[in-house]
This record gives structure tokens, sequence and C-alpha cells, in this order.
């Protein structure tokens, strides 16, 4: 049985996907139709069904329940992982939060889409910022350098980078989220179709298991295939990114990873940020 199968091309990704689409564990006679795309791009695809397993952001997974559902293994939580606010003007800095906050509704805020958990945090600690502007997450960082935007909230490798660039760090969103509820932030999850059988749905989930698992132990088994979509990132950076987005949650959610998801969108029915959602979460 041959599945389509969508992720990004990030270095957390690939380096949790290879052993799997490359039969380097027990597929259980599962193979592989890949699609690699930023997270954004695999959001929208699922608001049409198209993917049979993707990552999603858990933003948007919020209004894609009915058709998908959470697997244990293969997602993206953590602690010190979550977006980063950034800006080109240092007197946004001197400013202050406070100042931030009663003017951040006449700054133009750059996003890396309206249904990443990005934009989900900045909307919780930021109610006020309306002014976003959706681009791909690489292109924040020449935004705010070109000043076309004020603000940016950055994903991914950039959190190593825009330092060298000479860009500033306003706020940890991730940060935020672990002071106001003491978990770790849920950023992507890999999601299948409720329609497949139950058999398919248990199996996929546990060959991303046996994948992440692989991968852990043997961590450079798939080096140039991660390489080869890291877009001209050093393998330092390659492998910092890795250190941060895989974990234990990665290999399985546990009952913490699976509180903080649940939190995650308690939190964001409260702040009326997304619909009420009343299937199952969880495979």
């Amino acid at each position: 049985m041959k599945l389509s199968l969508g992720f990004s091309p990030c270095p957390n990704d690939t380096f949790i996907f290879d052993a799997m689409i490359h039969q380097k564990v027990d597929t259980e006679g599962l193979t592989f139709d890949v699609s690699y795309q930023d997270v954004e791009t695999l959001n929208q695809r699922a608001f049409n069904a198209d993917l049979d397993i993707t990552k999603l952001s858990y933003h948007a997974y919020a209004y894609l329940t009915e058709n998908y559902v959470l697997l244990h293994s293969g997602s993206a939580l953590g602690f010190g992982v979550g977006p980063l606010l950034i800006c080109n003007d240092p007197s946004i800095l001197r400013e202050g939060i406070e100042s931030l906050t009663s003017r951040i509704g006449n700054l133009k805020v750059g996003i890396p889409g309206k249904n990443t958990t990005a934009n989900f945090l900045l909307s919780l600690a930021f109610p006020e910022a309306e002014n976003k502007v959706e681009m791909k997450f690489s292109e924040i960082e020449p935004a705010l350098l070109n000043n076309r935007i004020d603000l940016g909230v950055i994903i991914h490798e950039n959190r190593f980078t825009y330092e060298d660039k000479g860009l500033l760090k306003v706020m940890d969103l991730g940060e935020y989220w672990e002071k106001l509820t003491s978990c770790p932030i849920p950023l992507g999850g890999i999601m299948i179709k409720r329609s497949l059988p139950e058999e398919v749905k248990q199996k996929v989930n546990r060959i991303i298991q046996r994948s992440v698992m692989f991968a852990i132990k043997n961590p450079l088994s798939g080096l140039d295939f991660i390489r080869s979509h890291a877009q001209e990132m050093s393998t330092d950076v390659m492998y910092k990114h890795i250190e941060l987005y895989v974990n234990k949650y990665s290999v399985d959610l546990g009952d913490e990873g699976r509180r903080a998801v649940n939190i995650f969108f308690d939190e964001a029915l409260k702040k009326g940020i997304i619909p009420d959602i009343k299937q199952n979460l969880f495979l």
C-alpha cells in the first residue's frame, strides 16, 4: 500500500523521516509518495485533504480535526524551541514591551503563515497585532533588513542566523508560552487521515516511531539526505536545529506532551483564536 506523505525540508523533519522513506526500518509493507514543502504550504494542502500523512502546525490542526488525527510520534514540542519576535530597529527594544503592546497595531509584522503556531503565539502575546504580512519563513529576515516590515516572527533555523545579520530579539514567544503554562510549546505534529483503516493508522504510527528511534541511535545515517534539503546550511547549524526540535516528544508525546497539546487548544479556545473542537485529538 502506498500513502502520500508531506513534511518540510527542514533538518528535523528529514532527520525523522529518513529511515522510514529509505527503508532503513521495517515499514510493514507500506511505501510512501513524498512531498517536501514548507509548513504553511502543508497546512494549506491539508485544508484540501491532499495528503494521507502530513506535518501540520498545531494551530492549523485546530481547523482540520474532522479529516485528520494526531499520531503519537514525530511531533515537535519542547522547551526553548518557540518562535522569536525580532526587529531591525533598536528603538523598539529601548521602548520596552509595554510600549510595544500599545502601538503594535500600527506596526507591520511578518509571519510565516496565518495557520502557523508562530502566529498563534503572536496572537496570544499581542492580540492587538493585526497588521500582519504572510510570507515564507525564509523571507522574513530579508524583509526586516530591507525595512519592508517592522517586526518579524521567525522559526526553524533562523533562530541561529538572525543575530549574525544584525537583527534583534524583541521576545521569545516560546518562553512567553512556557511562563504562562509551564508546558512545552507544541509547534508541529504528524497527522494522518481519519478515513484510513485503523490498522493502517496504527501501522504508520509504529513506523514513524521506529524511524525517529533509528535516527537518534544513528544520527549520521541520513546526513547526505538531510544536507541535500538544507539549503546552504552548515552541518553545525543543521545538527543544532535537529537537537533543538527532535527530543523525547518526537519519539512519543507521552502524558506530558498530550497535556501540553490539550492546554494549547484550551488557551486558544479561551482567546477565541480557534473554533470549538468536537473530535478526539489523539490517535
